[in-house]
């Protein structure tokens, strides 16, 4: 992770959400997006911090980078052509 990060194509805030329901709406919003696209995604708290990156590579997309800003994270995802 690191370098230069994509413009986003999309922009999602699960700070409300808890797990399991951050994936759900993170998965949701990268179906709608074309494999390569960035989705940025504003989260806060351990749990969706480990849990969203970590099932966001399972699907087969690629994390580029998590930004720390505040209370919340900053997670940047780029689509996978599989999904």
């Amino acid at each position: 992770m690191g370098g230069v990060i994509p413009i986003p194509k999309a922009f999602l805030d699960i700070t409300g959400d808890v797990c399991p329901l951050t994936f759900v709406k993170t998965k949701l919003r990268l179906e709608e997006l074309a494999p390569g696209d960035v989705l940025e995604v504003r989260l806060q708290g351990p749990e969706p911090l480990q849990n969203v990156p970590r099932s966001a590579k399972e699907e087969g997309h690629r994390v580029l980078a998590v930004k720390h800003e505040g209370a919340c994270y900053h997670l940047f995802i780029q689509k996978g052509e599989q999904s």
